[in-house]
């Protein structure tokens, strides 16, 4: 637990976890109070103790309106400074050095009381603050051994429990331990949600480099094989006029498929592109949900050897959005893996409601195993078996984060898989410049 003080202090300009410390700091007060009023009352009516009740009672309603007036106040205020929390903790010991000034100084067993604020200020401050905090504490403490209303107890240590001092001590000690291990186990608990939250920035960090690598990747990949497709295309198109393949209607219908194919990789490096040299919404088209599904469908549809595809629409589809070509490829992308998965069969629900777009992908192929549902999204996580697989869905909920939305997958009872999309329309909001 030696690293727990410089982990858990907040930082000087105010953060999260100074705002978690000073609603720790404020529990722990409601306990503190809760134990004072405890310990007054049985030293009074247990012990038979006479204490000055008028004064001691004045601080601990002084301690609850200080605690109620912290709490509603940091229920606003989300940043909390070590100089806020350093004065929270001053008070502590202002109203502790009162209550002992009531009732004995520094004789009164409870004065190690002080320690507590010594251990929770070194825990929570930096140090400038905590060795302040200290030097506070022994002038209190050196303080009370010359002011302080006397307590009247009899030196009766040998008598072990039975004496009043050790009676007062072992309460100061259960009071102590209490809080002590209250604030650690809540510290711990900060420090474990803190390193949660930093190892998904960090697993978010990987992602978006390997989304870096593999556009650079992509780019350069692109701009080579812009030449030699421009060559395919200019000799298929050459070949259609040879008289001896012009007398063949097999051949040329093959041509003319092959062609239709290289002007698809074509395009496909044209977006590739045209989306690693311009950001989203730029070169978008004016269209509707209805359309621009409609469109997708269509072209993937014709370009994938599906034996049977159902689609259906529901709910607000004449919304007007602009259509992008990086949500156009991860919808086929997704496409594609549930066509892989079950050639037979694809099915594609999309419903628009509520300014919502959810699409539904369906297939009857063999699911998702346990271990790619646990890990889905993680790059190179794939049940094909081939040397970069699992990139597809990996990037296609990353596009879905991009934009706002999410990506889900389940196995369907009966078998098969369901991947769902689902992204808010204000995404897909027309730009500025969106040309019809």
């Amino acid at each position: 637990m030696k690293d727990v003080p410089e982990r858990t202090r907040a930082s000087g300009g105010g953060d999260a976890v100074g705002h978690k410390n000073m609603r720790q700091l404020i529990q722990l007060r409601w306990i503190a109070i809760v134990g004072q009023i405890v310990t007054i009352a049985v030293v009074t009516l247990g012990f038979g103790v006479a204490l000055p009740l008028p004064q001691m009672a004045q601080m601990v309603v002084l301690l609850i309106a200080f605690n109620i007036g912290s709490q509603l106040r940091w229920q606003e205020r989300p940043q909390v400074s070590d100089r806020e929390i350093f004065v929270a903790l001053l008070v502590d010991v202002a109203v502790l050095t009162a209550q002992l000034y009531f009732s004995g100084g520094s004789s009164n067993p409870f004065a190690f009381l002080y320690l507590l604020q010594v251990i929770l200020g070194a825990m929570l401050l930096k140090a400038h603050w905590t060795w302040l905090l200290v030097a506070i504490t022994v002038s209190c403490f050196a303080g009370l051994t010359m002011l302080s209303q006397p307590l009247h107890l009899p030196l009766d240590h040998d008598l072990g429990l039975g004496s009043h001092y050790v009676q007062g001590m072992l309460l100061c000690f259960v009071l102590n331990v209490t809080l002590l291990v209250a604030s650690i186990t809540r510290i711990r608990s900060n420090v474990q949600e803190r390193d949660a939250h930093l190892a998904d920035l960090r697993q978010s960090a990987v992602e978006h480099e390997h989304i870096v690598r593999m556009g650079l990747l992509a780019s350069g990949a692109a701009h080579e094989l812009g030449t030699p497709l421009a060559t395919l295309d200019v000799i298929l198109g050459d070949w259609q006029y040879v008289p001896a393949l012009r007398g063949s209607p097999e051949l040329l219908q093959e041509m003319v498929e092959m062609q239709a194919q290289v002007k698809r990789c074509k395009r496909i490096v044209s977006d590739i592109l045209q989306s690693a040299g311009e950001t989203r919404g730029e070169f978008s088209v004016k269209t509707t949900v209805a359309d621009f599904l409609h469109q997708i469908v269509s072209d993937w549809r014709s370009s994938r050897p599906v034996v049977a595809f159902d689609y259906a629409q529901h709910g607000e589809a004449d919304l007007a959005i602009a259509g992008d070509s990086t949500l156009q490829q991860m919808i086929c992308n997704v496409l594609d893996n549930a066509l892989e998965a079950s050639p037979q069969w694809v099915g594609l629900d999309a419903l628009c409601v509520d300014g919502q777009l959810t699409l539904t992908v369906t297939d009857q192929g063999p699911g998702f195993s346990p271990q790619m549902l646990a890990q889905l999204g993680r790059p190179y996580q794939s049940s094909k078996g081939r040397p970069g697989g699992g990139l597809g869905l990996f990037l296609s909920i990353n596009v879905a984060k991009t934009l706002g939305g999410t990506l889900t997958a389940q196995n369907r009872p009966e078998g098969g898989a369901i991947v769902r999309l689902s992204l808010p329309l204000s995404a897909l909001t027309i730009a500025p410049h969106a040309r019809p």
